[in-house]
């Protein structure tokens, strides 16, 4: 009796093919990527695509879209990921949208750091060491571009929540009557920055890290970081104010320094139901993640002109030819995740 069993379970596992991993598990599905608007996210969403893309799936072409546009278009289900969130900037739009969008793995973690700066020469020059100082009228007057009073900030760029928090640092500051945030064409803005700094005249900008214009304009070298005068967390959370001051910052006026913004996650924020129907996506976008220094090589390459889409593929594939191992064992992974 015994051997009878033996021999049915053989006749029925051998009647039932062993279970097999797919190497494409998302092929016949179209996936509709979003990314920002700002050149220094194209490079990590090319090679999360390419991923995509070795797993079988059809990635259509990225939908450029501002921050809050892009939040409403993915509670929507009109795309289905983007790969540019910052948290906790972005932490009320998690709020709001919280039963049909989550934020998943970590592009970078607790290393993107964001805040003001001022050409060192003249930080020297007028002691600024805060925002505090550009009530001073020497101060105002120096970084006064226009004529009409005010220090000229080049602000964040057009679309960015970031234009929000800089209004609310001047207004909470008592900076009104002081400083001016400009937010015109960032890249323009800050070119002509360069420029001027290179002639030897003052300038005063925010900027965030990773990003060109680290490269072009060293903090502790060409320029400083700055504190802000007391720093206001957009949550209201005790950890966000903790990640707002910070110790051992390169370029900084002071250690600690109060930056105003916390430092910051970049993450992946994708549509529930995306993430429900693909798990295999899921796994991968789960797992990827990029160096810090990998991104500011990409950077230092964008600043010396090799900027076109070709331009941006190539080094994508550069990156996962010297990544091979980890690129493979990220796929793997993705592919042994049960749809």
């Amino acid at each position: 009796m015994f051997k009878k069993i033996l021999l049915a379970l053989l006749i029925v596992s051998m009647s039932v093919p062993a279970f097999a991993f797919s190497d494409k598990p998302g092929e016949g599905i179209t996936i509709r990527p979003a990314r920002a608007t700002w050149t220094t996210g194209y490079f990590h969403s090319i090679i999360i695509e390419k991923g995509l893309r070795e797993l079988g799936y059809t990635v259509k072409k990225s939908k450029e879209l501002p921050v809050a546009l892009f939040f409403k278009t993915l509670s929507l289900g009109d795309v289905d990921y983007w790969p540019n969130g910052w948290f906790p900037l972005y932490d009320n739009y998690l709020e709001k949208f919280k039963d049909s969008i989550s934020p998943i793995g970590y592009v970078l973690k607790k290393q993107a750091l964001q805040g003001y700066l001022v050409d060192k020469e003249h930080a020297d020059k007028l002691n600024i060491k805060s925002l505090e100082d550009f009530k001073r009228p020497e101060v105002r007057r120096a970084f006064d571009k226009d004529g009409d009073g005010k220090a000229d900030l080049t602000g964040a760029p057009h679309g960015w929540e970031n234009v929000k928090v800089i209004d609310m640092h001047i207004d909470k500051y008592g900076l009104k009557d002081h400083v001016e945030q400009v937010s015109a064409s960032y890249e323009a803005a800050m070119a002509a920055n360069i420029a001027a700094y290179k002639s030897g005249e003052p300038i005063f900008y925010y900027t965030w890290t990773p990003s060109w214009t680290i490269y072009k304009l060293i903090p502790g070298k060409d320029v400083v970081w700055i504190n802000v005068p007391h720093n206001i967390p957009n949550t209201g959370s005790k950890e966000e104010l903790a990640l707002m001051r910070l110790h051992e910052v390169e370029g900084a006026v002071s250690n600690p320094i109060d930056m105003g913004f916390s430092v910051a996650d970049i993450r992946v924020v994708a549509n529930n139901n995306f993430l429900a129907q693909n798990p295999p996506a899921r796994k991968f976008l789960e797992l990827f993640t990029i160096d810090l220094s990998d991104l500011s090589e990409e950077y230092t390459k964008l600043m010396e002109g090799e900027k076109s889409q070709r331009d941006i593929e190539r080094h994508a594939d550069e990156w996962i030819e010297n990544n091979q191992v980890l690129w493979n064992s990220w796929l793997t992974q993705a592919r042994r995740t049960i749809r």
